[in-house]
């Protein structure tokens, strides 16, 4: 009789659990519970020497960098799920050289922010809140261009022209922060001629996920960094991440108000860059993290634990048929024909540059975050991961 009992409370705590869970999706909070990884279970056995090999080669590649003064920043590798390689190089305050930077600093990701925003997106696919092929005008009515749905948007195929060319055109105050709802009232007054129509061809412009950052908060009903903030950063433990949001003071300042600071790269040496009446646009850029937390976010994708693979491998699917100049682009990453079985992105904005490699089939994560407009390492981070002989760049480049 008590085994009996004991089992009728087991099944009754299993369907009060399941019901739980289903109400946690259905309702506001957080409606993506993400399971804590643990990732002692994902290591693989790697062998000692080549561990050290690796490791060695990393430190002696990037201290050169810092060296020859190419590289001012925090560097992340990692292979089968073990991080090998973490390290921090340079200053907070390039101009000053005082503040040394942090392995744990957070650092503006620029268009590394895009595919927090993809993964927004196919988070309210998941929930049945949006269907890919939905056109942008379902939710942006106001919107003067047709036939571009969130897919084009996604993909880099809307055809739409430069936000940012038409706002130094017709944004009256550059005092004043533009953001993604002014940006869509002026493509509704001005109607710039688009690149293309829609669906002809792959045209990367930062429009798109712009657009993507205003239907997140029609459908969710959240401002956008409060989305990411409850739906993504939160269920995946990335505690040291955040968008970065004027909604309360459009105002813009000298410079933004951030422990490490982005810096032009001038021919008399570094210059703090400025606040920009352009940083008011989320979901192309403004979002800041560290390296463990993109970390974290790349076990998720990797094990798909925060999206099931159905969702998430949609990602990694090129979305053009054709390749412009060896380029794709799925949902948020980039692919490029020169490096197979490599998705990444990187990302430049306003003093600084980011960058994130996943070899998909060696299992590799090469993540360098910078606080400067200029860096040389973009090219040299493939021999790294490939495997091939590591060059280094003859100079830093500088602006004029």
């Amino acid at each position: 009789m008590k085994k009996r009992t004991y089992f009728i409370l087991f099944c009754c705590c299993l369907i009060g659990l399941a019901i739980w869970g289903l109400c946690g999706r259905r309702h506001g909070g957080h409606q993506n519970v993400v399971p804590v990884l643990n990732t002692d279970s994902l290591f693989v056995d790697l062998n000692k020497d080549k561990v050290e090999k690796r490791t060695a080669m990393a430190d002696r590649y990037f201290t050169n960098l810092w060296n020859e003064r190419i590289l001012n920043g925090v560097v992340l590798y990692a292979e089968e799920g073990q991080v090998l390689y973490k390290k921090a190089f340079g200053w907070r305050n390039l101009v000053k050289q005082q503040d040394s930077l942090r392995v744990d600093d957070q650092f503006q990701l620029a268009s590394v922010s895009k595919m927090f925003t993809a993964e927004a997106i196919m988070l309210l696919h998941s929930q049945g809140k949006l269907d890919y092929d939905d056109l942008v005008t379902k939710y942006i009515p106001e919107f003067p261009y047709k036939g571009i749905t969130i897919r084009h948007l996604l993909n880099h195929r809307s055809g739409l022209s430069r936000y940012e060319t038409l706002a130094d055109e017709h944004w009256p105050d550059r005092g004043i922060a533009v953001d993604n709802e002014d940006i869509v009232k002026l493509y509704a007054q001005y109607k710039p001629d688009p690149y293309n129509q829609p669906d002809v061809t792959f045209h990367y412009t930062n429009i798109n996920y712009a657009l993507l950052a205003n239907i997140v908060e029609r459908v969710s009903g959240q401002h956008f960094e409060d989305f990411m903030q409850q739906q993504i950063f939160e269920p995946l433990g990335m505690t040291r991440s955040y968008i970065f949001s004027m909604r309360n003071s459009k105002r813009v300042q000298p410079h933004v108000s951030t422990d490490v600071q982005g810096h032009i790269m001038l021919s008399k040496g570094p210059k703090r860059a400025e606040d920009d009446y352009l940083n008011g646009v989320m979901g192309d850029k403004m979002m800041y993290s560290t390296v463990d937390d993109l970390y974290k976010f790349c076990l998720a994708v990797e094990h798909n634990t925060f999206l099931p693979d159905s969702i998430q491998q949609k990602a990694f699917v090129p979305g053009s048929p054709e390749w412009k100049s060896g380029e794709n682009y799925g949902f948020g990453w980039r692919m490029n024909e020169k490096h197979p079985g490599v998705v990444f992105h990187f990302g430049w904005w306003k003093g600084y540059r980011s960058f994130f490699i996943r070899d998909l089939e060696k299992h590799r994560v090469l993540i360098v975050l910078t606080n400067t407009s200029s860096s040389a390492v973009g090219e040299e981070l493939w021999d790294f991961v490939n495997d091939t002989t590591v060059r280094l760049p003859e100079s830093c480049p500088i602006e004029n």
